[in-house]
């Protein structure tokens, strides 16, 4: 039994070692003007809330009231996602974001170091959850677009190491469970509510 459990710390102990590589590589290495400018600028929420607030009135557009279903639904896609990764895995796994662990190596792209935990990427997680939930559901309707939820999330994700707050580890983790978490969401609206937006 010391053998195993032996054997999984020398695992755990390589991940963190990978993890931390290649977040070197991002923020460190793998870096330009361009990345430098965009990044920041795509985390902050005066970014994206004006986009999801533009899907919205799309959808109230189009289908009248016959889409508050599918804006409730959006909503607690939210709710649960942003809840169950900021109020329940980040205070069970306590992880150091990079710009705590090595504050005077890590490129901090951004005002200033948040002080919660690392894991999961709560952006991660939010955005993955509704951009799944997005794609799932809007896709008889914007086809091969929907593509670019995810797209957007993953990019997301991208700048959240980039900008110095997070470790691969946690963006992927966090889109993860936000995958996850957005398709039970789709599937309970495609169970209840989606023949009658049609």
């Amino acid at each position: 039994m010391m053998l195993l459990a032996t054997e999984t710390l020398t695992v755990l102990d390589q991940l963190k070692l990978w993890d931390k590589d290649l977040f070197f590589k991002v923020n460190g290495e793998w870096i330009s003007s361009f990345g430098d400018f965009i990044f920041p600028i795509l985390r902050y929420p005066k970014t994206w809330i004006p986009l999801y607030a533009g899907l919205f009135l799309f959808m109230a557009f189009k289908f009248k009231w016959k889409c508050w279903p599918w804006v409730f639904m959006a909503l607690l896609c939210i709710l649960v996602s942003d809840q169950f990764s900021s109020q329940i895995l980040k205070g069970h796994f306590a992880r150091l974001r990079p710009c705590q662990d090595f504050p005077q190596s890590v490129r901090l792209l951004v005002d200033r170091c948040p002080g919660n935990a690392s894991f999961p990427s709560s952006h991660a997680v939010n955005h993955f959850a509704i951009g799944i939930y997005f794609m799932l559901s809007l896709k008889p309707y914007f086809k091969k677009w929907t593509w670019l939820f995810p797209i957007w999330a993953t990019s997301i994700c991208y700048a959240q190491v980039y900008v110095g707050v997070h470790y691969p580890i946690d963006v992927l983790s966090g889109s993860i469970i936000g995958i996850l978490i957005g398709c039970v969401i789709y599937f309970i609206f495609k169970k209840f509510f989606l023949l009658k937006m049609v």
